[in-house]
């Protein structure tokens, strides 16, 4: 699961993303409810955010024993909790700046990278999509990539990290009865990917599916459009070939945080 960022790049897109998340969260209000994440509101949606870059951090420090419900609950005790939110993320971007390169910590995707450069990253694009979160509630709607501003290299990173790292996994991923192949295909930067879903296992080959070749189905994207849609946090993809891919895509790839 290589990538083409460097470390300050996915640095810079967490401290983007954390201070995006923050402003819209602002905007909407504690209680807004958050359309792409219908069982929360936003006070939800920022204490889950500011939990797991405590979480992420403490992993990165050597804290195997780290209690997350102590963050729950500090959020729901902290006077302002959206400056409890940029203490956790000015914590987890001083974390990653102290962490050696070569630090030994638990990560978690297929093929990850050494720890630092996994939490960094992993955060960067959690970040950046619950960024997106908090401006659907300020915006009553799923945004669209234009509103959300991902940058192309970024969105194709993240699209990777979900393909080749996350849905490769055992849970929260595509099923089927009969075997087939799906495209995915970013039209702005030339990234491709190729899924194989079987019934007992799925794999993602980075490149598409060559010459010759023709996949059973296709979604297709800006990259920024590929890195929502494919959280289901966008609906600008399209989709081409296997009729229920979509809908597939929407009921089956979820990641959860339990």
């Amino acid at each position: 699961m290589a990538t083409r960022l460097t470390l300050d790049d996915h640095v810079t897109l967490l401290r983007r993303s954390g201070l995006a998340l923050r402003d819209a969260a602002a905007r909407a209000g504690l209680g807004a409810p958050v359309p792409t994440c219908p069982a929360w509101d936003v006070r939800a949606l920022v204490t889950h955010q500011g939990m797991v870059h405590r979480w992420a951090a403490a992993h990165l420090r050597g804290e195997k024993q780290h209690d997350t419900a102590a963050s729950v609950a500090e959020a729901g005790a902290a006077p302002d909790l959206l400056a409890w939110f940029a203490d956790g993320l000015d914590a987890l971007l001083a974390t990653i700046a102290a962490t050696p390169d070569d630090a030994e910590a638990m990560v978690f995707l297929k093929d990850a990278p050494p720890p630092r450069r996994f939490w960094a990253r992993r955060q960067a694009h959690e970040t950046t999509i619950h960024g997106a979160d908090a401006l659907a509630a300020l915006l009553g709607r799923a945004p669209s990539a234009a509103e959300v501003g991902v940058a192309p290299e970024p969105a194709a990173d993240g699209v990777d990290e979900l393909l080749s790292g996350f849905i490769t996994r055992g849970r929260g991923k595509l099923r089927t009865d009969e075997p087939y192949t799906l495209a995915v295909r970013a039209t702005d930067t030339g990234d491709a990917w190729l899924l194989r879903v079987e019934p007992e296992s799925l794999t993602t080959t980075a490149g598409g599916a060559g010459p010759g070749a023709a996949p059973d189905a296709e979604l297709a994207g800006t990259a920024a459009q590929l890195y929502l849609g494919l959280w289901n946090r966008g609906d600008e993809l399209t989709a081409t070939g296997r009729p229920s891919i979509l809908r597939d895509w929407r009921a089956q790839v979820r990641v959860r945080w339990s």
